[in-house]
């Protein structure tokens, strides 16, 4: 019989505020997937957050945002695609601050 137990997490409060990213980049290896976040503001834009992950968990990542969206869009409608930047940046090119 499986007894799962509650695991605690710890946040800051720094992390429970979030970080806003409007741009994203996907890549993989045999591996691994890894997210990269981003705050674009032309000129410039940061990396605000990475995340790394297994090919199995990336594939429930994508789950749970599908099933997500669904319910959100049946509580309030649908969700319009974003359009595309008409300038569309290239990401990334990295500089460690």
């Amino acid at each position: 019989m499986d007894q799962t137990k509650p695991i605690s997490i710890k946040a800051s409060d720094e992390d429970l505020k979030g970080k806003y990213a409007n741009a994203m980049q996907v890549s993989h290896s045999s591996e691994e997937f890894t997210l990269d976040f981003f705050n674009l503001a032309p000129p410039a834009g940061q990396l605000v957050s990475r995340i790394i992950t297994s090919p199995g968990h990336m594939k429930r990542i994508v789950s749970a945002l599908i099933d997500n969206i669904a319910k959100y869009e049946e509580k309030f409608g649908k969700i319009q695609e974003a359009q595309e930047p008409k300038t569309a940046p290239s990401l990334p090119s990295f500089k460690p601050s």
